[in-house]
């Protein structure tokens, strides 16, 4: 096993439970906004089409084909569409709202605190995420995850996202280490997996799920805990 000085953590989805916060958030706003007379008759429904929407525009903020603000501007009135209702219907408030009230949200996942009290005493602990400076900053301390982490790498930061090896290669020179001194640990196997190999970055693909991946990892672990097997 080789002696790692610092750890990498992505957040969302790896740390910060994402579905769990985002689900809590939707299920507020469709009952805050009565949905159910905008043409959107349940949460689930609403759920459902808020994931089909903003996994897509995700990938194509990650490859540089929409930026934050057209995002943001986009993503409700494409739910609605998705979910079979009227666009124009969309609250005028509805993504700054959800923006707060999702940052706002405190989950994390299993063996979070666990892991972070057994590592931190021994680690340089950081974070690298492609989400944006203010809604990473609120989840952090919502959650309490702040205390926790040195260094907070955003890709709105360093105009770099994950998996362009520049985001990591930021945090590297940030901290003044070598690649062979840090592991990154992330649930994307593109953005954290693929991202940390073409950064020369040892990894750990957090895969709860189990759902596979393409590229070979330096680890693989189901949940956070097994990290104490590795580090």
């Amino acid at each position: 096993m080789k002696t790692y000085q610092h750890l990498f953590f992505d957040l969302d989805h790896t740390l910060w439970d994402y579905d769990r916060n985002v689900q809590e958030s939707l299920t507020e706003l469709h009952d805050v906004y009565q949905l159910v007379n905008r043409g959107i008759d349940s949460p689930e429904k609403f759920i459902e089409s808020f994931y089909n929407v903003n996994f897509k525009l995700w990938a194509l903020y990650d490859i540089g084909k929409i930026d934050k603000d057209s995002l943001r501007e986009k993503r409700f009135k494409l739910v609605f569409e998705n979910a079979g209702a009227d666009p124009d219907l969309v609250p005028k408030l509805m993504e700054e709202d959800f923006m707060h009230r999702t940052s706002s949200k405190p989950h994390v996942l299993p063996y979070t605190f666990e892991i972070l009290e057994y590592l931190r005493p021994n680690y340089g602990l950081h974070i690298i995420s492609n989400g944006f400076n203010e809604s990473q900053a609120k989840k952090m301390e919502a959650s309490g995850l702040t205390p926790y982490f040195d260094l907070v790498i955003t890709s709105e930061t360093t105009g770099h996202k994950k998996p362009d090896p520049r985001i990591f290669q930021y945090a590297l020179d940030k901290l003044g280490i070598k690649n062979t001194e840090t592991i990154m640990i992330g649930d994307n196997p593109n953005s954290d997996i693929l991202g940390a190999i073409r950064a020369n970055i040892d990894n750990v693909y957090f895969d709860p799920h189990q759902k596979g991946i393409e590229h070979q990892p330096t680890y693989t672990i189901r949940h956070l805990k097994e990290l104490e097997g590795l580090l």
